[in-house]
């Protein structure tokens, strides 16, 4: 970690040394700020080792390293054997249990925003023989615990291929396209509870559990391709808005041996959603996650796949929402770990295998963010938290009965855990605010480091060349409550001068935009230092609603989403306002996505208080989002109406007084471009002056296509200083 403290002293000393600005085509165009990182980076379940994916001129390499020395011990996959059989590269790989194959992936085309189709290989690593999978553009191929299969999907229906006689069983046949999808999930699934394959392999290869979707019922939504040819196209999709109706779920289970397909009938259970399932060590026992569509009670139901009997293992209540757990763990002998925020905050709890609690883990004012896993030599369990504070993450390992807690990082900042199989090792991920991401391995039993093995030097050294500015964190404290902000002023900073304002926020359920790690181009850090570069200063504070502070932080906004989110940011503006280096009558504020609908409130709402707003992809009527997402927060529109209709920028446009900036991309499949329509007409129903700009076919990022994110930037930087650059004569007098 040597380098970390070298960076700190040439960054220290550059302040004052270097001058060379910040552009937007360093940001944008080449990559200047960009930090090296360890790709496709896998820990390999047979030793302590790990593979890296790299690419270069002669092809892809899959190379395995040694976690204790970090030497490289052999390519496990090389580029000049593939080419022999056809393939000149890979974008993808998974391995075999066994390590003996891969599934390696190539022409992998995106679908929406985590799923994706292409033509997919099976390679022996051991006869280095490449076997096509399927000639069609398939989904989630994925080996059976075995090896001995694959199954995928194509065209909404599960397939199963026999990787030894090469014969493929079409296990169901109803599939069709925004009708049946059987094995993947659909749009709201994939968005929200964040998983693409519907389908899990049981321990010994006998059986398969899916979920099956029928989206008839569930409304369409269009949108316009343009494109460059003569007329646009159309891509229609199911989208389930606040409120409509969802797809019918139904759990199918197919036996490998019999070519049995069964239905699970789950009569009995709240079983709107079934955001996970997940099969125990015991390869008949099968735990099916299942949530009411309010999102406030989840059920945790154990399946016997021989006797069909169905049984509660564990039902999670909250008087809001439940956050749906990803990081359900079984032990050896079925016993479980779970997160809970029971207690008020986000803990460990060890569960017997018949649901009933053994104890809680962790403890604490202070809450678990990642689950890495469980060591049955040391009877250790392996997590990140928030121990050091909110906006800070570090390593801790536990006893299993919540005793003999040990700190395994040595900087504080935003730490994460990359183990080896084995729990013996880490790979310790870590950046701070000043302090480049440095990748270093750790002994996982002592917390002692061992090597590094890699840093940003070089990103380091090209820093000394810029003035840079240093982001302040703090807290600001107003009326409605104390909250984490970082602060971004000119490198000449002087307290005599009135500076204007730029305020950034997300401000989401469970989200944190404050928080100690290194910049990032996409996170908008090196623009908002480029905008300090004009004489403006630039805030972001993360107010009620945002995560990693408690529930009932988290929680106040339920089924008021945008109410006591934009009253903190009014008031902090106010607050800020009031020092004595900032120009009250000079604030402005900008949000993408959550952020956007923040921000058009604030200009509305809090339109005495902010001069101006720039709007990027917002949402403006919770009634045009999804069902998932915004019921699990507002309820129903049917059931929430005020809620819904008092917290919406569209109802408030009359309100607007100062200079309000709208973007918004046609392909948005996400937050519908029927937002900003909205928004916009009745802007021009209540007679305001605003600016509007459409990216054609650009989805919710707003990246795809030659100098799109530059374009964007300078259009968003030109209006911020149009409209806040400088003060006018009679303001500027009275500073004077």
């Amino acid at each position: 970690m040597r380098i970390l403290l070298v960076f700190l002293l040439i960054l220290t000393q550059s302040l004052h040394a270097q001058n060379k600005e910040i552009t937007l085509e360093d940001i944008w165009v080449k990559n200047t700020f960009g930090t090296e990182s360890l790709e496709s980076f896998h820990s390999m379940k047979n030793g302590d080792f790990y593979t890296i994916l790299n690419h270069n001129s002669y092809g892809t390499y899959l190379d395995k390293y040694d976690y204790k020395t970090l030497e490289k011990v052999e390519t496990v996959v090389l580029g000049k054997d593939l080419e022999s059989q056809g393939l000149k590269y890979f974008e993808d790989y998974i391995f075999s249990d066994d390590e003996s194959k891969l599934i390696i992936g190539v022409n992998l085309e995106r679908i929406y925003r985590r799923s994706e189709k292409g033509k997919y290989y099976v390679y022996d690593l051991k006869s280095k023989s490449l076997e096509l999978i399927a000639d069609q553009n398939i989904q989630e191929p994925t080996f059976s615990p075995n090896g001995k299969y694959v199954a995928y999907v194509y065209m909404n229906n599960l397939y199963v291929k026999d990787l030894s006689t090469k014969k493929i069983k079409q296990v169901t046949t109803d599939g069709e396209i925004n009708k049946i999808i059987n094995g993947v999930t659909d749009w709201v699934y994939e968005e929200e509870f964040s998983i693409v394959r519907a389908f899990e392999w049981n321990s010994d290869s006998s059986k398969i559990v899916f979920i099956r979707f029928d989206e008839t019922e569930v409304p369409e939504f269009s949108m316009d391709v343009y494109g460059k040819d003569l007329y646009p196209s159309q891509q229609v999709f199911k989208y389930p808005k606040a409120g409509e109706k969802n797809s019918k779920l139904e759990l199918h289970l197919f036996d490998i041996n019999s070519d049995n397909l069964s239905k699970i009938d789950l009569n009995g259970f709240e079983n709107y959603y079934i955001p996970r399932i997940q099969w125990t060590q015991d390869p008949d026992k099968l735990v099916i996650t299942t949530l009411n569509r309010h999102q406030n009670s989840l059920d945790l139901i154990s399946f016997d796949a021989q006797s069909k009997k169905l049984s509660l293992l564990l039902n999670e209540k909250d008087e809001a929402y439940v956050d749906e757990n990803y990081k359900l763990s079984f032990l050896e002998d079925n016993s479980f770990i779970w997160e809970s925020e029971r207690d008020g905050f986000n803990h460990l709890y060890h569960y017997n295998s018949k649901g009933e609690l053994k104890n809680q883990i962790t403890s604490g004012n202070w809450e678990v963010t990642s689950y890495y896993g469980f060591d049955k030599r040391s009877n250790k369990v392996f997590y990140q938290s928030t121990e050091e504070g909110s906006i800070n993450r570090s390593i801790y390992s536990i006893n299993l009965n919540g005793k003999k807690k040990k700190k395994l990082n040595k900087y504080i900042g935003i730490n994460s855990a990359a183990f080896s199989n084995s729990l013996n090792y880490f790979v310790n991920t870590y950046s701070s605010a000043t302090n480049p991401t440095t990748y270093t391995l750790f002994d996982a039993k002592t917390g002692d480091e061992i090597k590094e093995i890699k840093n940003n030097l070089n990103l380091a050294e090209r820093l000394t060349e810029y003035n840079l500015p240093v982001k302040e964190f703090s807290t600001l404290k107003t009326k409605n409550g104390e909250f984490n902000m970082w602060m971004i002023k000119p490198v000449d900073f002087d307290p005599n001068k009135k500076y204007p304002l730029l305020m950034f926020q997300y401000s989401g359920p469970g989200s944190q935009s404050v928080a100690n790690r290194w910049n990032n181009a996409w996170r908008h850090d090196y623009w908002h230092m480029m905008l300090t570069q004009k004489d403006f200063i630039v805030v972001c504070v993360d107010g009620r609603g945002t995560g990693f502070k408690g529930r009932d932080f988290k929680k106040v906004t339920y089924k008021e989403l945008g109410k006591y989110e934009i009253e903190d940011q009014i008031e902090s503006a106010i607050e800020l306002g009031k020092r004595a280096y900032i120009d009250e009558d000079r604030i402005g504020i900008w949000g993408w996505s959550y952020g956007g609908f923040m921000s058009s409130l604030a200009i509305t709402k809090g339109a005495d208080v902010f001069k101006m707003a720039i709007a990027v992809a917002p949402v403006t009527n919770w009634r045009y989002y999804d069902t998932v997402y915004t019921e699990r927060y507002m309820q129903t529109p049917q059931e929430n109406a005020s809620g819904y209709d008092e917290n919406s920028p569209v109802n408030f446009a009359e309100m607007l007084k100062g200079d309000y900036l709208l973007i918004h991309g046609t392909g948005d499949d996400n937050v519908h471009v029927q937002n900003a329509m909205q928004m916009a007409n009745a802007l021009v129903e209540a007679n305001k002056e605003f600016e509007y700009f459409v990216y054609p076919d650009r989805a919710h990022g707003i990246y795809k296509g030659k100098n799109t994110r530059l374009h964007l930037f300078k259009k968003m930087t030109t209006f911020i200083d149009r409209s806040l650059g400088e003060p006018s004569q009679e303001k500027q007098n009275i500073i004077d």
